[in-house]
């Protein structure tokens, strides 16, 4: 990254950080027993989404020398976008890798990242993450249970790991403005490392027919809105793969009476940002690429600076007009987002632009891709950007 940009991405830190400050986010888990918000309450929500957090050993180096030589500090690295995920009724996060024990922390192949990426990524505004992932097996159980405990420290939500049983079987419901939303989480693999014969529920594998039962089951158990997380697609391909299309086909089209199983659909995996879509009336992100990685090198050894470009999907819900309705999305957002491995830092591309960042390419580039499946003609537009000719 040049140089411009190493200095801007530190500066835009510093002064989203700062005015950060006051927006203090409640993370406490709802209390077991509180009624459901009803589904004719009167106010919507707004929800955010963003992609895969996976800390390679540059990362975790850098976490170090930002927490000044005491433990690691992610806050910093993530500061520049918490004024698009803080002021969300609802953030979600993708916490694709598992928390390493008492310093023995690494990067790629078998990653154990430092449990402080939780407060991290709770400082800058997040609710919840999806840990369901292709890594989740990385540690074994151990890891799994390390990660979803520091989460609870952390009072972020988790959904698509478990440490028993019970904790499987129980769907992740959050609070939003009027809404109870449920999130579930699949991931396609676990790099060929089988699930513990006596845990099976250790981590949610993608299936079509699971992931229906459980989104109803949710529904059960008082969900307004279903969102999924699925850990799917192609590396390094910017299009969605026949798989990701079919099973968004088929997620989307199942219904029960007139009311849809799922709301949304949010992907993870693929490295690059993909494309956004409506599908039968359901917003699907096939990939949001990676927010927090370090730089990265795809399948034909060269490196590739997609690795390190994403967006960030926000989501406007509005209460149905009816008891039992559906709860619609009436704008639908994206932020696209460059993590500056140089500078260690997550940069906003378009506050990034506005303040004279010579990023035109690659947040043209991300918007390109986002929109290439005709999201704009169903109203996707590009937050915080001027809008040209077919963004819509």
């Amino acid at each position: 990254m040049i140089a411009r940009s190493r200095q801007l991405a530190l500066l835009l830190t510093a002064a989203l950080a700062a005015g950060a400050a006051c927006q203090a986010r409640d993370h406490t888990p709802p209390a077991q027993g509180r009624p459901a918000p009803s589904a004719t309450a009167d106010r919507g929500f707004t929800l955010v989404a963003s992609g895969d957090v996976l800390p390679h050993t540059s990362v975790i180096e850098q976490a170090a020398f930002d927490a000044g030589g005491a433990g690691h500090d992610f806050r910093p690295m993530l500061a520049g976008i918490r004024s698009v995920v803080a002021p969300a009724d609802l953030a979600l996060c993708h916490m694709e890798t598992v928390y390493g024990a008492d310093g023995d922390y690494s990067g790629y192949p078998l990653f154990r990242s430092p449990p402080e990426v939780a407060a991290g990524l709770a400082a800058t505004g997040y609710d919840g993450c999806s840990t369901a992932s292709n890594h989740t097996l990385d540690d074994g159980e151990e890891g799994i249970r390390r990660t979803l405990d520091a989460l609870d420290r952390a009072g972020l939500r988790h959904a698509g790991s478990a440490r028993s049983a019970r904790e499987a079987a129980a769907p992740t419901l959050l609070d939003a403005g009027g809404a109870r939303v449920a999130h579930l989480a699949y991931t396609f693999d676990t790099n060929g490392i089988p699930l513990p014969p006596d845990r099976p529920w250790a981590v949610n594998l993608i299936d079509e027919r699971r992931i229906v039962t459980d989104a109803r089951a949710a529904r059960r158990a008082g969900a307004d809105v279903v969102v999924v997380s699925l850990h799917w697609g192609t590396e390094w391909q910017d299009a969605p793969d026949d798989l990701q299309l079919s099973l968004a086909r088929s997620l989307t089209v199942s219904k029960t009476g007139d009311r849809p199983d799922v709301d949304l659909i949010l992907g993870t995996h693929a490295h690059v940002p993909q494309a956004y879509e409506k599908v039968n009336g359901t917003w699907v992100v096939y990939g949001m690429g990676d927010q927090i990685a370090g730089e990265m090198t795809n399948h034909d050894g060269v490196h590739d600076p997609r690795g390190n470009q994403s967006t960030v999907g926000r989501f406007t819900f509005s209460p149905p007009s009816r008891p039992g309705g559906r709860w619609e999305v009436t704008r639908a957002e994206f932020v696209p987002q460059l993590y500056d491995v140089d500078a260690g830092r997550v940069v906003d591309l378009n506050a990034a632009l506005a303040q004279g960042a010579e990023l035109h390419a690659v947040r043209d580039r991300i918007r390109d891709v986002v929109l290439s499946r005709g999201a704009a003609k169903d109203g996707l537009v590009m937050a915080g950007g001027t809008r040209k000719e077919g963004d819509g």
